[in-house]
């Protein structure tokens, strides 16, 4: 099982490690690397074929590594990072007493963006059919 990425790429991409961070980001490599692995199987995509392809094999291998340093920096961010306990926006009134906040990635979840699975051609979109149902005169006539 092949990792994507290094605890390299992730300083190298400017993100600086603690000791600690970095048990954490290698546990994180491993599982974005076969997460991305099973959302390619999904589209009946093989990331390492692609990766060893002749032509554009290093270009998509550094696109790969990117997604997956930026996937990992997001559940490192999480924790550390945002400040209180992770609240990016928080709301208080006295009263009536009213608390509002929101979190930045609370469970510290590992995910891939929309359009970086775009860029690696391993979104899905959402397609739609439509059948008629009814046929003009014209159409009846033939």
């Amino acid at each position: 099982m092949t990792n994507y990425a290094e605890i390299s790429d992730i300083r190298a991409a400017g993100y600086p490690l603690s000791a600690a961070q970095e048990e954490t980001a290698q546990t994180l490599l491993t599982q974005s690397s076969a997460r991305l692995r099973l959302i390619a199987r999904n589209v009946n995509k093989d990331i390492d074929a692609l990766i060893a392809d002749e032509t554009a094999g290093a270009d998509y291998a550094l696109a790969v590594k990117s997604v997956i340093v930026q996937a990992v920096a997001r559940a490192l961010d999480s924790a550390s990072n945002t400040g209180q306990d992770g609240i990016v926006q928080g709301s208080q009134t006295l009263g009536a007493y009213t608390v509002q906040q929101t979190f930045f990635n609370p469970g510290q979840s590992l995910y891939f963006l929309r359009n970086e699975l775009k860029e690696l051609g391993l979104y899905r979109s959402q397609t739609y059919g439509a059948v008629e149902l009814w046929a003009s005169a014209k159409e009846s006539e033939t």
